[in-house]
């Protein structure tokens, strides 16, 4: 996916607006999910600017229905009058039939769903792509980091032969 900005006000049109880096190394994820986000006009526009952050980020099922919790989306400075709450519950918009699988595959095999990133689709609609992912222990994540640099390295030996 390509990253748009504008040239006057630095928004993203389309794009990734927040990413959860630190995600993808403290929990293997086994599949991804892409969930609507329910925002209010002020909080698109402070994701546009691209100041929203996810590092302590979660979904999870409230009432029947997927929230995004603990998001953090700055106050809009633009001037407008209606305030909000920056960590407030999201509401996540999902198809019946993915809500009642993430909400088994949570409660059985004890998966978190872990929100990857923010970003706005073609149609300049805000998504999140949800993780299904299971944590990881120290000892896999020192693997982790040693496959890594052990393909960077292969990458510069194969590029140094030729």
């Amino acid at each position: 996916m390509t990253e748009a900005k504008s040239k006057s006000k630095g928004l993203i049109s389309h794009g990734i607006a927040a990413q959860n880096r630190r995600a993808r190394f403290d929990y293997t994820i086994r599949s991804t999910v892409e969930a609507g986000l329910v925002l209010k006009g002020p909080e698109v526009k402070s994701l546009r600017l691209g100041r929203a952050t996810l590092s302590e980020a979660w979904a999870g099922e409230r009432e029947g229905e997927m929230f995004l919790f603990n998001a953090y989306i700055p106050e809009y400075q633009g001037g407008v009058l209606s305030r909000f709450e920056p960590r407030a519950p999201r509401k996540l918009l999902l198809k019946q039939k993915e809500l009642r699988q993430l909400a088994g595959a949570v409660a059985r095999d004890g998966i978190t769903l872990v929100p990857l990133q923010i970003h706005f689709n073609d149609r300049g609609r805000a998504k999140v792509l949800l993780g299904l992912g299971e944590g990881r222990k120290k000892a896999d994540k020192r693997a982790a980091v040693a496959a890594r640099d052990w393909q960077r390295d292969k990458a510069r030996l194969l590029r140094a032969r030729g």
